[in-house]
């Protein structure tokens, strides 16, 4: 019972921390007002669902729909890995902090304010606050758009690097006189 209970307890906090991808619009506006909001629960629905406590994650698999305050995340998979921190917060939970989110499987990131990111492989790194995108990534804001091997969003300092691995060039296409700020980034 004990274990079923700490796995209900991990899953629950697990959830609530994959906000992470919210994150970076949030604290903009909050650090602004000098409040800090509380994070936004994420849903997620996927036909199998798995926490492994050994290993350290939850898995979802099979049609993977995650919806969060900014971003909606399509796949075949995500797998959440976690750490338990030291500190406990009652007499049987124990805090627990995101490493990291590896989404695989025709990954489409849709951002709320515009702009779409897709490729076969996405993990975000939640210290960073960054998405690296590899398997023909793509970043695209109406009609512009960039692609490469790899693709960079460094979400908190509203940066991206494309990168080559081989022989063949980046490519990006760029319509001159849209807006910009409806991308990957913060938004301004």
């Amino acid at each position: 019972m004990r274990d079923l209970r700490h796995t209900l307890l991990l899953y629950s906090a697990t959830l609530l921390l994959v906000t992470m991808w919210s994150h970076p619009a949030q604290s903009a506006t909050s650090e602004k007002q000098g409040k800090k909001e509380a994070p936004k629960p994420i849903v997620i629905h996927s036909t199998k669902l798995e926490a492994d406590n050994k290993k350290k994650t939850v898995t979802f698999t099979g049609d993977v729909d995650a919806q969060m305050d900014n971003f909606s995340v399509f796949c075949d998979k995500i797998v959440v890995y976690y750490e338990e921190a030291p500190e406990k917060k009652g007499p049987e939970e124990t805090a627990t902090k995101i490493d990291k989110i590896v989404a695989t499987g025709d990954v489409k990131i849709v951002r709320a304010e515009g702009g779409v990111a897709t490729g076969k492989k996405a993990v975000y790194y939640q210290l960073d606050e960054k998405l690296v995108l590899t398997g023909n990534p793509v970043v695209k804001e109406k009609n512009n758009f960039v692609e490469g091997d790899r693709i960079t969003l460094f979400l908190k300092e509203d940066r991206s690097v494309v990168e080559s691995l081989q022989d063949k060039k980046v490519r990006a296409v760029i319509f001159p006189g849209q807006k910009k700020g409806q991308g990957f980034g913060r938004g301004k």
